[in-house]
């Protein structure tokens, strides 16, 4: 597993992910008819990323809802696939990729495929209720079809993933132990209740004294005002707040991105 001189080594200290929100895929509700409107778009906001200083960035299905709950059909790994490929032969930097809401095994397929350093997995262990149904954590597979086709590909993963609560009363903090320590997740992503919304500061802190070796990344609400708050995380991946506008159906703002790239690597 990745401790958190690996993670400084490999992505920066108080790294910043951007967001590539990709717009709907082939097959998505809301897919206008166009890959090359789709790629357009995503390049534009990983140029912005680029230039206003990110670490690295993230790409994912954002436009797919309603998302399926745990397997996406081949239509969205290959438009995805063909995204991800376009938009890297121009813009250099790391970047991992996240299938929503929870396929972690096409992310590991895209991930070996496109070369990526790392993937994003919503549930990897234990039980949510969220808007797609219950949805149980795959580690043990997961982890298997990492070590066959991508054993380089680092694990991302959430803890009380955003817009889901937990089935039955629990430890949190026994809980992220056990993804950490059992689902051997390589870093650890903290977020509020939905997209763009700040996690909770206290959980935060004990995340942070309970899991002393862990990286870990702020998944949403992270902004330009409260980084200080923030500054004992080893990362953060962000979207919403670097939008025109703050406004997470926008095109990323280059230059809200630079000032929140700077207040958080500011605050170490």
């Amino acid at each position: 597993m990745l401790n958190r001189d690996d993670f400084r080594h490999r992505f920066g200290r108080n790294a910043v992910i951007g967001m590539v929100h990709v717009d709907a895929l082939p097959g998505a509700p809301r897919y206008a008819g166009s890959m090359q409107a789709v790629i357009d778009a995503a390049l534009r906001d990983a140029r912005a990323l680029r230039e206003g200083g990110c670490d690295a960035m993230a790409f994912e299905n954002f436009g797919d809802r309603p998302f399926f709950k745990d397997h996406v059909p081949a239509e969205t790994v290959a438009a995805l696939t063909r995204v991800i490929v376009a938009i890297t032969a121009e813009v250099a930097l790391p970047f991992g990729v996240n299938v929503l809401r929870n396929d972690a095994a096409s992310a590991i397929g895209i991930a070996a495929a496109t070369g990526a350093a790392f993937i994003r997995v919503n549930i990897h262990t234990g039980t949510m209720l969220t808007d797609q149904g219950i949805i149980e954590g795959r580690a043990a597979e997961t982890l298997r079809k990492r070590a066959a086709i991508a054993p380089e590909v680092l694990l991302f993963a959430d803890h009380m993933v955003k817009h889901a609560v937990p089935v039955v009363a629990l430890d949190e903090i026994q809980v992220a132990k056990d993804l950490r320590y059992r689902g051997l997740a390589d870093g650890i992503i903290v977020s509020g209740a939905e997209t763009g919304a700040e996690p909770d500061r206290a959980g935060f802190a004990a995340l942070r004294a309970a899991l002393p070796d862990a990286p870990i990344l702020i998944g949403s609400g992270l902004t330009e005002a409260n980084a200080g708050a923030f500054a004992d995380a080893d990362g953060a991946i962000v979207g919403t707040s670097i939008k025109i506008d703050g406004r997470v159906e926008a095109p990323v703002d280059p230059d809200r991105v630079a000032r929140l790239v700077a207040a958080f690597k500011r605050a170490v």
